[in-house]
């Protein structure tokens, strides 16, 4: 028997939390899993990845988005749209989640505990429940997987209702009628085209000159056009200097003197990790500006080797996906038990209206490090499928090396594009060519088959292989016949 209490100790319940508990369970060790929160699945089931994607779906059944290029932009499926029509969905759909998740940790043994935890020495955390009781439990390692939480900076009035961050924004009482958004990353990016689609008059804020700067610069040019075209207004360049709080509107003003009025304002520019309550001093562990912990990318040890850190209280790349991979990876090698390591290449989505999606290298970075590369690029609407559904708009741009003729980078923008994007995501780790794509029969009529069209455009720009030039036969020297008449003469 082992002197701690447990063989290993997650706090947070979270898809790193998750995937970590369960890993540990699967190898029948003692595995406790501590959670603030009554229900499990962190921030990821409750206030983020579950519920945006929800509500997404939810805007674009409800309006009838999806239709709207055969039936006119007047066409609803419903034509008053509530802030309660909304939540109904969600709130199924999480309710779904937090009984899957429970399921699964009484399945693999994984106990659980409600309470905020905080360490008290290398080996031991103090847990503080609402009732104001005490717990102290001691673990050989432990996993940090506590995730983020919102940035609140002292010049925003936030009151829960018409001043928002991202955890109250769904917990609205009414669907307002306009809305400004702050912060033009992934989730101001997310909110402000879904309300967009909802006919919502969106106004997007972004202090720098560009947005999504990771994502590929076409892709972004095509993006920005798409939603400007939808509606939102987007403006870039200019941070904000004052915020009002003027009861029945907002009034925010930039520094380059413009003014923008709306009835609800949400705040998304950033988050910060949730380490504060932990006491890492008392074990040695630092964090940085944003209470984020630094971490060896391949064990996912932090300063302290038998403590554990994953998901986005570690930083970048804070997808849900990856901290799946991460809980796993990092609780094999607490336990000691070789495993898988994550693949290289790993799919990047963002649930806008249009969604994006990119997996390997952009074309920026392929010019940043003087890579010669091919680019084929297909339009939804070039495909059968596309023209199906009524899409006027989306693209699927492929980069190519010209030297291996491997696949370096997909970027897609469009509807689907979360879902396409893992045919390029298993071709990037196979090693695939261009020449897959070519040779590969996708079904028809689908989007799938934009990968035939965006090949084959950059297949017939790149230099042939030597297997298949045409080489034309050399014709053989003539050979000069005498006459027998000729011969005689030549006698004579």
């Amino acid at each position: 028997m082992s002197k701690y209490d447990y063989d290993l100790i997650i706090i947070g319940s979270g898809p790193s939390g998750r995937s970590a508990a369960i890993q540990a369970g699967k190898l029948k060790r003692r595995v406790l899993v501590i959670d603030r929160k009554d229900k499990l699945g962190g921030v990821s089931v409750h206030t983020g990845t579950i519920p945006s994607k929800t509500l997404r779906e939810t805007v674009l059944n409800l309006s009838g988005w999806r239709e709207r290029s055969f039936y006119g932009r007047s066409y609803r499926v419903k034509d008053q749209i509530r802030a309660e029509d909304l939540k109904a969905r969600l709130h199924m759909t999480l309710d779904y989640e937090v009984d899957v998740l429970e399921h699964q940790f009484n399945r693999n043994h994984v106990e659980t505990l409600e309470g905020l935890a905080k360490f008290v020495g290398p080996h031991e955390v103090e847990v503080a429940t609402d009732s104001g009781e005490t717990t102290r439990l001691t673990g050989a390692k432990f996993l940090i997987a506590t995730g983020t939480k919102t940035y609140r900076p002292e010049y925003v009035p936030f009151n829960g209702k018409t001043v928002v961050d991202g955890d109250d924004f769904l917990e609205m009482a009414e669907i307002p009628r306009s809305l400004c958004v702050i912060g033009a990353g992934v989730i101001g990016v997310e909110y402000a085209t879904m309300f967009s689609a909802l006919d919502v008059r969106v106004t997007l804020i972004e202090p720098r000159d560009s947005f999504l700067d990771f994502i590929d610069n076409t892709i972004i040019h095509e993006f920005t056009h798409q939603i400007r075209e939808n509606g939102v207004d987007l403006r870039l360049g200019s941070a904000v200097e004052k915020i009002e709080d003027a009861g029945s509107h907002v009034e925010i003003t930039l520094e380059n003197g413009r003014h923008v009025r709306s009835e609800m304002l949400l705040f998304a520019a950033g988050r910060m990790g949730a380490t504060s309550a932990l006491n890492l001093d008392a074990v040695g562990i630092e964090t940085d500006h944003r209470n984020r912990i630094s971490v060896d990318r391949k064990t996912y040890q932090t300063s302290v080797p038998h403590i554990y850190a994953t998901g986005d209280v570690i930083g970048h790349p804070s997808l849900a996906s990856t901290s799946l991979q991460q809980g796993r990876v990092a609780a094999c090698h607490a336990l000691e038990t070789p495993t898988l390591p994550e693949s290289p290449w790993y799919p990047y989505g963002i649930y806008s209206v249009p969604e994006i999606s990119t997996c390997g290298m952009s074309e920026e970075e392929l010019q940043e490090r003087g890579i010669p590369y091919e680019v084929g690029v297909a339009r939804f609407r070039e495909t059968s499928r596309g023209h199906i559904m009524g899409l006027e708009h989306g693209m699927l741009k492929m980069l190519f090396s010209l030297k291996t003729r491997r696949v370096l980078g997909v970027q897609i923008v469009g509807e689907g594009a979360t879902e396409l994007i893992h045919i390029a995501q298993a071709v990037l780790n196979l090693k695939g060519t261009v020449d897959y794509f070519v040779q590969n029969t996708f079904n028809y009529p689908t989007l799938a088959e934009a990968y035939k069209i965006a090949g084959l455009d950059a297949f017939n720009r790149m230099p042939i292989p030597d297997e298949f030039k045409v080489r034309k036969k050399e014709a053989k020297p003539a050979e000069i016949k005498v006459e027998p008449a000729k011969k005689e003469a030549k006698k004579a």
